[in-house]
């Protein structure tokens, strides 16, 4: 049983007990009803407690049991409340640390709540495309307002409980626990003082309303289809609190029921089911159990201050990781320092960042232009020049200074991490960290694991992603890892495109409306245009077979490498970001194409979203073939937090199942007999072929 039952005199205690969060799993509900049925059939007993046991009253639904028959096997978490509502004695929830979601609702269920202060208080369904299902969006608005209470469901976010106690003619909680630790005697007091209060008083029975009715969901609608971007749950959660409003009880009840399904089979929720679980199945690997041993990591070294360098430090200091930073010039230190003081000053002056705390942070770094002053870090990373020879000098040099056991990690994006490991006479403990730029900002981490690299090392990345509050995904080595692997074939559709008779401007467009944050061209032109030109060059003798527009190179020659010397693909005016279509630009494409002899066609947005985004499903089923990644799931990651791919469509491998692979294969066939394209990459990857055969799909 995942509920435990006890009594103390004449109050009965259900205590939920699945860690972590006491999930509401199928025998977490049959623990609970059969509680109540015991307490009520105890003539002893006058009051029932429901808690959770640990560090949270309920996190709400169990994900161990999310798309299983269990999940909705009864009773149902819906059965539950209404056995809660209906038990002849009172039933008091005693709340703390975590109160979320199903969590929330069961408590709204009870006919008492106290909390202990510090509770995070939440119904964060709309966070997987859903609404609250179980009168989440009826209740909540009957104790804390209509207000509130859509804030609260249309955010997701959480809110302390003190907060909450605060607003004024709340009715959520009846009393406040003076501590944590004390919440459990208190709740047995205060379940006494109400055991004869009769009738016993339901949520369901409150009244919800709104001064201003219609105008006042108008305007919510309007505030929320700002903020939505493409998802439907924000505005049905809109839907579903005025229909408390309006509605009896019951009747809004099931009108919350009906919109929660519906939702439930929509693409968009489907997505972000997806990337909830993929983000916590990433941080699992299969061959390194989670009891592996970690090292202790107190202190980090950074090596490189340049921006990189600047962005990686800043995530150390502010989990509160000592950094030393290493540079060959002093200059190049001092403008290091400023660019982070730069940045954690903006934070200050938006409020993000107390004075002091930004102080305390600061006095985290220190520097250095001597390797030997790098000898007792924990954790190296180097952030040089992406040149192997580079690269040689500083392993070789760590080899010698580092004090053994230490972790050695390159801030590598495209080259061989074991060649890198080659450099020294510990590769156990060399792996890559591949930040994405900027670092302090970007959620993704590209974890590379080496032939050699330890367990200990893998289980202790991992642990430290999770304290610098990083997404981290575990690749293979092979040239561009995960993601560089896949936008370079991305990136030659692009060029293909502007060949055929697309222009920049058309292409991003086409593709910012499927949802992503940018397209290829401005891209192109904030990361500098100069970097795909160094790998288009180190291509040429590495894989002439690679076949590539010619118009990149052309732009580089031009010395148009993008925002830094204000003109890539666009033009840019100094001090501004916004991209200005060139007319050069559009000429020197114009002329290129009349060099080729190509005439220009009309090609469709369809066309330009389809070659793109299909050219990173295809190069991801490669990537899964080879084992370079070991799950679906841990490309979608790795492109909905490290390259703008829009959330709402799960990333691009999701995308594929649920546009169907049969259909993603029978488009590559067509784009094969496109002369002006690479046929031989647009052959179905063996992987997809086979998927399709099966009737299967990439995330099973």
């Amino acid at each position: 049983m995942s509920a435990e039952y006890k009594v103390h005199g004449d109050v009965a205690v259900i205590t939920m007990n699945n860690p972590p969060v006491n999930g509401l799993g199928h025998a977490t509900r049959l623990g609970l009803t059969d509680g109540l049925a015991k307490a009520n059939a105890d003539a002893s007993v006058k009051s029932i407690v429901i808690t959770g046991a640990g560090k949270a009253f309920s996190g709400g639904a169990d994900i161990k049991e999310f798309g299983t028959p269990k999940a909705l096997a009864e009773p149902n978490l819906l059965s539950v409340i209404i056995a809660v509502e209906n038990s002849a004695k009172p039933v008091v929830a005693a709340i703390h640390s975590v109160c979320m979601g199903g969590g929330l609702e069961l408590a709204l269920g009870c006919h008492y709540r106290i909390a202990a202060p510090g509770t995070n208080v939440a119904l964060p369904e709309v966070k997987l495309g859903l609404i609250p299902g179980a009168g989440g969006t009826q209740r909540l608005p009957r104790v804390l307002g209509v207000e509130t209470a859509l804030n609260m469901i249309v955010s997701g976010e959480p809110v302390k409980s003190e907060l909450l106690a605060q607003q004024p003619g709340q009715k959520l909680f009846d009393k406040m626990a003076s501590s944590p630790e004390s919440l459990a005697e208190e709740a047995l007091a205060f379940a006494r003082s109400v055991a004869d209060v009769r009738p016993l008083p339901l949520v369901r029975n409150l009244p919800s309303k709104h001064p201003l009715g219609d105008a006042y969901f108008q305007f919510a609608r309007n505030m929320v289809k700002g903020m939505a971007k493409g998802l439907p749950a924000p505005e049905k959660c809109v839907d579903a609190v005025e229909s408390s409003t309006l509605k009896k009880f019951d009747d809004g009840m099931a009108y919350e029921r009906e919109i929660f399904t519906a939702l439930m089979f929509t693409p968009e929720s489907r997505a972000l089911r997806h990337l909830f679980m993929a983000e916590r199945a990433a941080s699992k690997i299969a061959d390194v159990p989670e009891d592996t041993p970690q090292r202790e990591i107190k202190q980090v070294a950074v090596i490189g201050a340049g921006t990189m360098g600047g962005g990686i430090t800043m995530n150390f200091l502010s989990a509160g990781i000592p950094v030393k930073m290493l540079e060959m010039k002093q200059e190049a230190l001092d403008k290091g320092i400023a660019t982070i003081r730069k940045n954690y000053e903006a934070q200050v002056k938006k409020g993000k960042l107390k004075q002091d705390k930004y102080e305390k942070t600061m006095s985290l770094l220190t520097t250095t232009l001597d390797y030997n002053d790098l000898k007792d870090a924990d954790l190296v990373i180097e952030a040089v020049f992406e040149e192997m020879g580079v690269k040689q000098k500083v392993f070789e040099k760590l080899d010698e200074v580092m004090k053994p056991g230490a972790i050695l990690a390159s801030n590598t994006s495209t080259l061989d991490v074991n060649k890198i490991a080659s450099f020294t006479k510990r590769p156990q403990d060399v792996v890559g960290l591949h930040f994405f730029s900027p670092a302090n900002v970007m959620k993704l981490l590209e974890v590379v694991r080496g032939a050699k690299t330890g367990k200990d090392v893998m289980a202790t990345v991992m642990a430290v992603a999770k304290k610098i509050r990083k997404t981290a995904v575990v690749s293979g080595v092979c040239d561009g890892f995960i993601g560089n692997r896949m936008i370079e074939q991305y990136s030659r559709q692009a060029g293909f495109l502007l060949d055929e008779g697309a222009t920049p401007q058309q292409v991003d467009k086409a593709i910012e409306k499927f949802g992503f944050a940018m397209g290829p061209f401005r891209m192109g032109d904030l990361a500098g245009n100069d970097i795909g030109w160094a790998i288009r060059k180190r291509r040429a003798t590495e894989r002439a077979d690679m076949k590539y527009s010619r118009t990149a190179d052309k732009l580089c020659e031009l010395g148009r490498f993008g925002q830094k010397t204000g003109a890539g693909w666009y033009d840019y005016k100094e001090g501004k970001r916004d991209a200005i279509p060139s007319e050069l630009v559009n000429k020197m494409i114009e002329d290129h194409r009349k060099e080729l002899g190509i005439t220009p066609r009309k090609i469709s947005d369809e066309e330009i979203v389809q070659r793109l985004v299909f050219a990173l499903v295809n190069e991801g089923a490669h990537i899964l073939e080879d084992g370079i990644a070991s799950k679906a799931g841990d490309i979608d990651m790795v492109y909905i937090t490290g390259y703008g791919f829009p959330f709402s469509r799960g990333g691009p491998m999701l995308y594929a199942d649920q546009v169907g692979l049969f259909n993603v294969a029978q488009a590559m066939k067509r784009f094969q007999k496109n002369p002006r394209d690479d046929a031989n990459f647009w052959e179905p990857a063996p992987l997809l072929a086979k998927l399709v055969a099966e009737g299967k799909t990439f995330n099973g």
